[in-house]
């Protein structure tokens, strides 16, 4: 895992010297993401510049450095990530004339780009990755990201300047950048807590969607647009028309070996490796396959908060003793955790507002205390049908359903005068048989953000406007969160954590082929009456006995809504003081004063949504206020 970044000087007004100074500033603001060393490359000829930051995963020696030039020396690459299967690639490529000098995937990639070109490639590759590949032959630069979107990469112009780099940090290092906030950028951010693909935070400047590459040559257009190599889209409506039904324990049987697979895969390491344990069926049976296929214990990971109702530390301690892991818990106490906030700015780079960005951070440093790289849980959720919003979703589907039209006007009349009063809006939706917006309501912490952001004007998300034909309103929930929330706030909040940190951490679930695996499998392999990921629970129950995981899901949360109204209270206050949003005129400030004092009072609990508000507020005072 590392980080990189880079332009071209499209004008090619820059010597060598002015070019590897230019990069090197950007590229030192990402020592974070690889603090083993550091890497340029430069060509004053074409006006371009690469770097790269160096987290030693594979092949610690100079031979694993970057940027990297291929053997034919055709090609160059600033790597991030990890290509998982390069083991088994490598001899299919020496099988054509490839040699290589030492043992790096990254050596692998370049040379799989070389034998089969960049996009036949990128379907023969398996991992996580964002990379920038310069052809000097064509001069051509490409930029690519892995299929789920597990790392990182931004792009776009400043002027005659083109842009990248993993942090939006790097970009602001660049003296031809322009931070100009997108006001409507702002709006979505207000609804969803995070900026969704393929927007950035700044006019101009976009991520590069999962699965996708782009191709920037001398003649090309400036709204360069990307190309898809694996379409989830496609995936999950061949999947879902499939006619695969086999008897559940074939299905748990393929589904075990798919996952002994993919955390095989992902134990390769030339350093020290562990897993995240909070005790969950995820990151459970993450671990008990990781100790399966391990020769020793494997070290595990979880830290524990003084509040009740936040902790799952005792139930991770009992798994881990079960499957024999070493196990390491840390209870952080909720003043350690508080301190933590005035960071995020700086380690989440754009206005991100998912609390459990919090705890995230402090499993990261412990973990990083021992080990270098970490496997998590994530993605078990998307893929089997885990979030209980899919459960409550389906149930008020299937009642309102059955209301005939007649009596819409009465409900919703009876309806603003109930204690359900604030979902009205939401039913009302639901009403008008528009699922997918009403999932999108549902995802929502300011619903109106028109109303909301000044001179914002609303964008519009395609995770929730171009559904596949899926079929099951659990389906579509699912589609949704695995092409925006998971990509735009799960992954993001890990990969930022985890790289402030300088952790690596690898997710065996985001394997295409159990994503592929989780679309053709029936929805009634996934759900029953107890909830959701069915299959997963019946697998995890090979390595651990069901009654240490038997219970109710448990957010990875903090009580940030308690925080802002004790010791938070005078930072937040002057956040969201109403003469400074006057001041700064991002906000209209009277929907925020009004849910600050409801909540202050404790009629309403606006924690998330102004958690929101005080996340981009943070953000702004330390990258932007002079």
């Amino acid at each position: 895992m590392c980080g990189i970044a880079g332009f071209i000087d499209i004008g090619k007004n820059l010597n060598a010297d002015a070019l590897s100074s230019t990069v090197s500033g950007m590229n030192d603001v990402l020592s974070h993401r690889g603090p083993d060393g550091a890497g340029i490359w430069v060509d004053q000829e074409a006006g371009i510049a690469l770097a790269h930051r160096r987290l030693a995963i594979i092949d610690l020696s100079e031979l694993g450095y970057q940027p990297m030039e291929s053997h034919s020396g055709r090609y160059v690459i600033t790597f991030n990530g990890e290509i998982y299967n390069f083991l088994s690639l490598k001899p299919k490529l020496e099988g054509k004339g490839h040699r290589f000098r030492g043992t790096s995937d990254t050596e692998v990639l370049l040379a799989a780009i070389e034998e089969w070109g960049l996009k036949h490639a990128l379907t023969e590759i398996n991992g996580m990755f964002a990379f920038a590949l310069w052809d000097r032959q064509e001069r051509v630069l490409h930029l690519a990201r892995d299929r789920m979107g597990k790392k990182p990469i931004y792009y776009g112009w400043s002027g005659q300047t083109f842009l990248f780099g993993s942090e939006l940090k790097a970009l602001r290092k660049h003296p031809d950048f322009v931070p100009e906030i997108d006001r409507n950028v702002l709006s979505v951010y207000t609804r969803h807590n995070y900026v969704p693909t393929p927007w950035s935070i700044y006019k101009g400047i976009y991520k590069l969607p999962a699965a996708s590459f782009i191709s920037l040559s001398e003649g090309s257009s400036r709204d360069v647009q990307p190309e898809l190599y694996w379409d989830l889209k496609a995936i999950a409506e061949e999947g879902v028309s499939s006619s695969y039904n086999p008897p559940f324990d074939d299905a748990l049987n393929e589904l075990d070996s798919i996952l002994n697979t993919s955390v095989a895969e992902r134990m390769i390491s030339d350093v020290p490796l562990g897993s995240f344990l909070s005790g969950g069926i995820d990151s459970s049976l993450v671990t008990a396959i990781m100790q399966k296929n391990a020769q020793n214990p494997v070290k595990t990971f979880c830290i524990g908060f003084e509040e009740s109702g936040y902790n799952e530390a005792p139930f991770a301690k009992d798994i881990a003793q079960h499957l024999g892991t070493d196990h390491v818990e840390y209870f952080v106490t909720a003043e350690e955790a508080r301190n933590v906030i005035p960071d995020i700015p700086f380690m989440f780079d754009e206005p991100f507002a998912d609390p459990s960005q919090i705890p995230m951070y402090h499993v990261s440093r412990l973990a990083r205390q021992d080990v270098t790289v970490a496997l998590s849980g994530d993605g078990g959720d998307e893929g089997f049908a885990g979030y209980d919003r899919y459960h409550r979703a389906n149930k008020a589907v299937s009642i309102l359903s059955k209301v005939p039209s007649i009596m819409h006007p009465i409900l919703m009349k009876m309806l603003h005068f109930s204690p359900l009063s604030s979902k009205a809006e939401k039913i009302e939706i639901l009403l008008k048989g528009d699922e997918e917006q009403f999932y999108r309501s549902m995802m929502s912490y300011w619903s109106a953000p028109e109303e909301l952001v000044v001179s914002g004007e609303e964008p519009v998300v395609s995770a929730f406007h171009d559904v596949p034909d899926v079929g099951a309103f659990m389906n579509k929930m699912m589609y949704m969160d695995m092409t925006s929330y998971l990509t735009d706030d799960i992954l993001v909040k890990v990969d930022r954590a985890s790289m402030a940190a300088s952790l690596e951490t690898r997710a065996p679930l985001l394997d295409h082929k159990v994503i592929e695996y989780a679309w053709r499998v029936p929805i009634s392999m996934k759900v029953d009456h107890n909830g959701g990921k069915l299959l997963l629970k019946s697998l995890l129950e090979r390595y651990v006995p069901r009654s240490f995981y038997d219970r109710p899901k448990q957010g990875f949360g903090i009580p940030h809504g308690e925080w802002i109204k004790g010791p938070l209270k005078d930072w937040a206050e002057a956040l969201l003081d109403e003469e400074r949003l006057k001041q700064e005129g991002f906000f209209h400030p009277a929907a925020i004063r009004q849910k600050w004092e409801e909540h202050l009072s404790g009629g309403k609990d606006w924690s998330y949504a102004l958690w929101g508000i005080l996340m981009f507020q943070a953000w702004y005072e330390v990258n932007h206020s002079s």
